[in-house]
């Protein structure tokens, strides 16, 4: 289902199995695969490939040529930015923050990053530029730009040279 008040850019492919809510806004060029949700006010830039089953909640930023594996869920409010690569069963948590008295801290990934598949993100850390997240990791920690992190919890590697 697609809602009326929803913005589709051109050449758009929508299966008939994905739900579309009022205020999203999907751009040029963007596949949207079986089962996923795109909620109210999300928006996906151009170029963008959501394979199967991916929830983006509401008010989500998602730059340019930014794709994702199946069972992917971003918490609301989180910026992913261009040039992403998200493999599958990612989870950007947006579980308050019992450090910071409850307080929902969604985080961010720069553009450029790549993150492996069974990742997660724990509420309020950030993956910056050009990173890349090793499957099967948790992230805890603020990830700088240039960074390779992968582990449970995640620990930097290396500079991504």
């Amino acid at each position: 289902m697609i809602s009326n008040e929803a913005k589709i850019g051109k050449n758009v492919e929508i299966h008939p199995l994905a739900y579309i809510e009022k205020g999203a806004e999907i751009g040029d060029n963007t596949h949207i695969g079986p089962f996923c949700i795109v909620r109210e006010n999300a928006k996906i830039g151009k170029n963008c490939k959501f394979t199967a089953y991916c929830e983006i909640r509401d008010s989500v930023i998602i730059g340019d040529n930014t794709t994702m594996g199946s069972r992917c869920t971003i918490s609301a409010n989180a910026i992913i930015g261009s040039n992403v690569t998200v493999k599958y069963s990612f989870v950007l948590t947006d579980t308050p923050d019992l450090t910071k008295g409850h307080e929902k801290n969604v985080g961010r990934i720069g553009n450029g990053t790549l993150i492996g598949a069974n990742v997660c993100l724990m509420p309020g850390f950030s993956i910056g530029e050009n990173c890349i997240i090793g499957a099967c990791s948790q992230v805890r920690s603020q990830v700088k730009d240039n960074e390779i992190w992968y582990g449970n919890p995640a620990k930097l590697f290396k500079k991504n040279n």
